[in-house]
Formats: structure tokens, C-alpha cells, sequence
């Protein structure tokens, strides 16, 4: 009976029809195939170009989380799980954030990164667990991943959340989901049936992955993180990145390579402090206090010390 229900359940999602567009797949060539697949891959974008308010909503709740010092937690199960941890996984040698300030949560734990864990995701009372092993508070934004929505992992997750005051979102690709019930916002592209049915790693996973790019990155755009269009709190780890941050430094400067170097030399390799260095001639300590006042904000401390240079200027003259 329990398998009946279920059967009924995932009748209805549109995630797990079947496409009528793909069902001789299996005796098209190779070059057909792929046709087929970059076809469907092209409905994507525009699926989620539909939801960006409902994901600009869940954007502005993270910048007010992560002002409060809270933390963004993503949890999901499989392809879901791995993608939010995927994404997770990026922000600190992007943004130079600590690596507990955006994390994924994967039903079955870590090991579930590799391979699958038959049965992780049926029991919500694992979701509830892993985000009380974190130390979940009310200051913290959690997004819980699935393309059906009802994935008992993330309903536990999502149900434990709102109890303990946290900001909640849903990511799935059915509408009017059982987490877009649960969460305080629901975002929902609708990407069709896979040319595979069922196979949502494919369309629902790269919908996801597009979407948790845009939280993650408008996030850090808004905190500060970014000058222009250049990744400014780059952490360089390696030699590859230290060649970054010397070009990043030339390009938001227009200064040599040798001046980047020397610059980034003297702050540590700290991208942000330089190119303020560069443009404003301020020394170290005095740009990093400027950068402090300005909340981290690049921009922001160089239109600062520009508009009390042009004071000066004017009251000399």
C-alpha cells in the first residue's frame, strides 16, 4: 500500500512525467541524442528567469542573515545535497568568508558525496538532527533542496527551521510543493519532464545549480564582496591565484604588473587593500582603517577618500 501511495505521489509531479518529445531516444544516433538533450538543457534558463523574484526575495534574506552574522545552510538528498554542497564549497576561496558561513547538509553525511545511501533521505527526523548537530539558530538562513518537494530529509530540515525561528527557503521544481508549503519562500522553476524520466540530475539539477550560483553570488555582491565585476576577496592559496589577483589588481587599477605585485606583497595579498593602495595612495594601515569604515565595501571607501580629497582641493583654493 505504502509503495501505491507513493506511486500516486510522484504521478503528479511534473518532474516525473514522461516527455513526449524523447520517447524513441533509445534508437536515435548519437549526434540525435545529444540534439535532444541540448534542446530540453535550452528551456532551463528561461524556467528560472520566471522565479527571479521569488529568488531575489531569498537573496535578500541571506544578506539580512549574513549581516546579523548568521549563515546560509543548504540540505538536500543525492544530486540536490551535492549540488548545495557543490556551491557551498566555493565561497571561501571566492569570497574569503570562513568556511561556516555557507555549508551543505547531505542526507546519509558526507559519505553520501560519493555514493548513494539507500534510505538517508526518508527519515526527517535525520534533517531535524543535522541541523541541531550545527548548532541552528533564529540569525540563520536555511535552504532545503528537492526537485519532487517532498523529500522527507528536507521536510524534517525545513520543519525544525521554522521552529527554531530560522529563515526558510524551498527549491524544487513542482509548484505548490509539500517544502513550498512548509518554507516562508518558495522557489519553483518549472523545467518539464526529463528527456530520461525521472532522471533530475539532468534539466530539475542544472536548474538548481543555476539558481543556488544566484543565491550564493548576488549574496556576496550585496556584502561586499565584489568591485566592479572582480572577484576582490579572492583568497590566494596557490600560484594560479596569486596570478589572479595580480591581473584583477591591473585590470580594476590600470597599474603594472610590477606595482600589483609589489602592492599585494605589502598587503598580504589582500586584493581589496591593494587596489585601494593603488587608486587613492593611501598607506596600508590607513587603507585598511578606510575599508573598515566603509563596512568592507571597495567602492564605497574609494568614492570616500575621492570626495575628501576633492573637499580638500576646493577649501585650498
Amino acid at each position: 500500500m505504502h509503495e501505491q501511495a507513493l506511486m500516486s505521489e510522484l504521478d503528479k509531479l511534473v518532474s516525473e512525467g514522461r516527455n513526449p518529445k524523447t520517447m524513441q531516444i533509445d534508437l536515435q544516433s548519437t549526434s540525435d541524442i545529444l540534439g535532444l538533450i541540448n534542446d530540453e538543457d535550452g528551456n532551463v534558463p528561461l524556467a528560472v528567469r520566471k522565479v527571479i523574484p521569488e529568488i531575489a526575495a531569498a537573496v535578500d534574506r541571506i544578506v539580512a542573515s549574513f549581516q546579523k552574522g548568521g549563515r546560509l545552510i543548504y540540505m538536500g538528498a543525492g544530486t540536490s545535497g551535492r549540488l548545495g554542497i557543490l556551491d557551498a564549497s566555493e565561497c571561501p576561496p571566492t569570497f574569503s568568508v570562513p568556511e561556516d558561513m555557507v555549508f551543505g547538509l547531505i542526507a546519509g553525511g558526507p559519505e553520501a558525496m560519493t555514493r548513494a545511501i539507500e534510505g538517508a533521505e526518508d527519515d526527517p527526523e535525520q534533517g531535524r538532527q543535522a541541523l541541531a548537530d550545527v548548532g541552528l539558530t533564529a540569525r540563520d538562513v536555511v535552504v532545503g533542496i528537492a526537485v519532487s518537494g517532498r523529500t522527507p530529509f528536507v521536510i524534517g530540515g525545513l520543519t525544525y527551521a521554522r521552529e527554531i525561528g530560522a529563515a526558510t527557503v524551498a527549491l524544487s521544481c513542482n509548484p505548490d510543493s509539500v517544502i513550498g508549503g512548509i518554507a516562508e519562500l518558495a522557489i519553483a522553476p518549472v523545467v518539464g519532464p526529463e528527456i530520461l524520466t525521472g532522471s533530475t540530475r539532468m534539466k530539475s539539477g542544472t536548474a538548481q545549480k543555476l539558481i543556488l550560483n544566484m543565491l550564493s553570488t548576488a549574496s556576496m555582491i550585496r556584502m561586499g564582496k565584489i568591485y566592479q565585476n572582480l572577484m576582490v576577496d579572492l583568497t590566494v592559496s596557490n600560484q594560479k591565484l596569486l596570478a589572479r589577483a595580480v591581473r584583477i589588481v591591473v585590470e580594476a587599477t590600470g597599474c603594472s604588473v610590477a606595482e600589483a605585485g609589489a602592492c599585494l606583497k605589502a598587503t598580504g595579498n589582500d586584493v581589496k587593500l591593494a587596489i585601494l593602495i593603488v587608486i587613492t595612495g593611501m598607506e596600508v594601515n590607513e587603507a585598511r582603517a578606510a575599508l573598515a569604515r566603509a563596512g568592507g565595501f571597495l567602492r564605497q571607501a574609494i568614492n570616500e577618500r575621492q570626495r575628501e580629497a576633492a573637499e580638500l582641493n576646493n577649501g585650498n583654493g
